[in-house]
């Protein structure tokens, strides 16, 4: 079993081939027969998993299994105690015309991450500051963080997915992918 982590830049689909010829991972990675378990928007930038196990790419992808992914997002404004205590909580938000709840979050301010810049920098606005936020959930609902952000008044500009469960981007670049230690594929068959 292959299993490798990835830095998805941003402005990358989170699949091997586009008939518009946009990015893909095919542009970064070149290993054979791996596929992502999960994927992650265009506009956002971090951890991605691939296996060549479709159980595996399954288990991961699932959110049945509630894996905790944290995410880092950088937000417009400062988010007060009471929008975090609101995203601790599970906002409420719509899909398909329903209503329905996240599960509680855990949400915390951070001092900016030690990342790269991006390609595209976010909109700027000389009297807007922006802050970051971590956040571990453990659903994957379409464009969740930023839904949640925008639904207590804190729109994301930037998100980055740091981690799924303990497996982290400690030590990759944005492009780079490398394999999973023995250990750390062990850790993953217990999830």
């Amino acid at each position: 079993m292959q299993i490798y982590r990835f830095w998805k830049p941003y402005n990358v689909l989170t699949k091997f081939t586009d008939a518009d010829g946009r990015p893909t991972l095919a542009d970064y990675i070149d290993v054979a027969n791996v596929y992502a378990a999960g994927r992650l928007d265009m506009d956002s930038e971090g951890l991605l998993l691939l296996t060549d196990s479709g159980a595996l790419q399954h288990r991961l992808s699932d959110p049945r299994f509630e894996h905790p992914k944290t995410y880092w997002a950088q937000v417009e404004r400062i988010p007060d105690e009471t929008a975090l205590e609101s995203l601790r909580r599970g906002v409420e938000l719509s899909e398909g015309g329903k209503l329905w709840r996240t599960k509680p979050a855990q949400a915390r301010l951070i001092d900016p991450p030690d990342i790269p810049e991006r390609p595209v920098p976010i909109r700027y606005r000389a009297h807007i500051p922006t802050t970051w936020l971590e956040l571990t959930i453990s659903e994957g609902k379409n464009r969740q963080v930023r839904r949640m952000t925008a639904a207590v008044g804190y729109p994301t500009l930037r998100l980055v997915r740091w981690a799924i469960g303990s497996i982290t981007l400690a030590g990759l670049q944005p492009g780079q992918y490398q394999a999973l230690t023995k250990t750390e594929i062990e850790q993953i068959r217990r999830w």
